[in-house]
């Protein structure tokens, strides 16, 4: 049964009647001494503004911006995004985000008060103990990439099967050899979460391969904006039990499993995360989230599991020209893997999770016409990450390989077990050496040829379809010819090109334009261009 969730507030800052008045017109930085948190205010006048110094893309602090002549925005100390505090907007890139605003408060004495609308972590309604758990009564097994087969009593539960074909149109293959066995372990599991869109986590290949055998698999993803199987019926993918479920409630699965969705503070539209709770002992599974659940998460969980690889972008590999020499994109590419690798070692460091394992970063881009891509896009190295956690904390690791099994009950009981990891067999096939393309290439060519490309009335209709207008923008994108035709053709979003590899960019001004790839990425229509009308009026 859903519960409503009574919002709290809690106070962040208070600032004495004479520090209040000390605030100066324009900017000022203060922290909270007893907590260590960081808040920006902008006094105007009479009114006073105030944010959290934390930049929502990944978390960054906030200084001053010595560009600004204004004194009205500071600038992001990781990707250099700028914030106009005296509008809580933006403007690098440029209409992209909006900052989360504190309540500000004068008290009786003409102190400040700085406060946060909070709901309680949801996760903390109808709280469990946790109870004892047999050996082998949860087993957690990787099969590959974002995928885990997990073993909750007499309950199955999958995330994200990727386990066939590739993703992004022809830009992503997977790294790892999936078991031999994947396809039986998918038809037996009793519930299968998928956590976006993108086709690494909603691989319309391997669900096909599953909706052969068993169709009415219950499949639960969370209510995003952009609904996760938007392109099921253009698909020909015949899934009949697919749940939608509201953010931040528990969905009773048993009387010992239960599980709650929740979604990203940066991408809420589109991004969601998952706690899995068995007997009391919590999953927690961050995915693709940049910001999961707003940065509110539950601390001291039996495992953790997030990404770590980095790369999972056109930016800046597929872009030439300006600045984009090669030594600039291999330093950049170096800085954001060792910003990532921090950013996630400090949060499993906040959270302090039992056991902490690094997924859903396992894919290669294998086709050898994206050999530069392969050379160039380096990402991180899980065993770096885990090496940079142990350092600072006493949160084990666990660096997985397909079919190894981590015994949760064994591992919380003692990290040192050998049976608490249970390998592959020795001469098990880890890493994969060849790859299938012709079928899923074949599905792409077939788009070069259509008859709508032969009247160049297509470029207007198709961008009068996607409905992106008001916005002084001139775009020159090269694009392979059966990407770019199999996308528009279908209509469908522009992440098969952009993180697919599948463009080559220059810009000029060098400026990231938001609104664009954000609608192309993620607002475009959910059904497809009526070609048929188009081409009989070309006829």
């Amino acid at each position: 049964m859903e519960q409503s969730i009574e919002q709290t507030t809690e106070v962040l800052l208070c600032l004495s009647p004479g520090e209040a008045a000390d605030l100066k017109e324009g900017i000022n930085f203060l922290r909270n001494k007893k907590t260590g948190k960081d808040f920006i205010l902008y006094k105007s006048k009479n009114r006073v503004r105030a944010c959290k110094n934390m930049c929502k893309h990944q978390g960054g602090l906030f200084i001053k911006d010595i560009e600004d002549l204004d004194g009205r925005s500071v600038r992001c100390t990781k990707h250099n995004w700028r914030l106009d505090v005296s509008t809580m907007k933006y403007v690098n890139p440029p209409g992209s985000f909006c900052q989360d605003e504190l309540v500000v408060e004068m008290d009786e004495e003409n102190g400040l008060l700085l406060l946060e609308l909070n709901p309680p972590n949801p996760w903390d309604s109808e709280p469990r103990s946790p109870e004892h758990l047999a050996f082998g009564e949860v087993q957690i097994t990787y099969l590959t990439h974002a995928c885990m087969d997990l073993k909750l009593g007499d309950k199955r539960m999958v995330f994200d099967p990727w386990l066939t074909g590739p993703a992004f149109a022809r830009g992503w293959w997977l790294l790892h050899e999936p078991p031999s066995d994947w396809l039986e372990r998918l038809c037996q599991a009793d519930l299968i979460y998928i956590s976006h869109m993108h086709s690494d986590h909603l691989s319309y290949p391997t669900l096909k391969e599953l909706a052969g055998r068993r169709p009415d698999i219950p499949i639960y993803v969370g209510n995003t904006e952009r609904p996760v199987f938007w392109n099921l019926n253009q698909s020909g993918v015949q899934l009949t039990n697919i749940n939608i479920v509201p953010f931040g409630i528990w969905q009773q699965v048993d009387k010992n499993l239960r599980f709650m969705i929740l979604m990203d503070g940066v991408h809420p539209e589109m991004d969601t995360c998952i706690i899995v709770e068995y007997k009391g002992h919590k999953i927690l599974n961050t995915v693709d989230c940049t910001r999961p659940n707003g940065g509110r998460l539950p601390e001291k969980v039996a495992l953790m599991m997030s990404d770590f690889a980095g790369g999972a972008s056109g930016f800046p590999m597929t872009f030439s020209g300006g600045k984009f020499t090669e030594e600039w994109k291999a330093q950049f590419i170096k800085a954001e893997r060792k910003k990532l690798l921090n950013y996630k070692a400090r949060l499993v460091k906040d959270l302090q999770p039992r056991i902490y394992c690094p997924f859903a970063g396992y894919f290669v881009e294998s086709h050898p016409s994206d050999k530069y891509i392969k050379e160039t896009n380096i990402k991180n190295d899980p065993n770096e990450l885990n090496n940079l956690i142990k350092k600072n904390s006493d949160v084990v690791t666990w660096t997985p390989r397909p079919g190894a099994t981590l015994d949760l009950s064994r591992m919380l009981k003692d990290p040192t077990d050998s049976k608490g990891i249970i390998e592959p067999p020795e001469g098990t096939k880890i890493y994969k050496d060849s790859w299938d393309f012709e079928p899923y290439l074949n599905i792409l060519n077939a788009a070069v040829g259509d008859d709508i490309f032969l009247h160049s009335s297509w470029i207007k209709e198709y961008f009068t379809w996607a409905g992106f207008k008001d916005y002084n923008l001139v775009v020159r994108i090269r694009s392979r010819v059966d990407v770019i035709r199999h996308v528009v053709k279908n209509g469908l979003l522009w992440d098969d090109l952009y993180i697919g590899f599948q463009t080559r960019l220059q810009r000029s001004p060098d400026i990231y334009h938001h609104l664009f790839w954000n609608h192309f990425q993620i607002k475009l229509p959910l059904t497809p261009p009526n070609w048929r009308s188009f081409l009989m009026h070309c006829g």
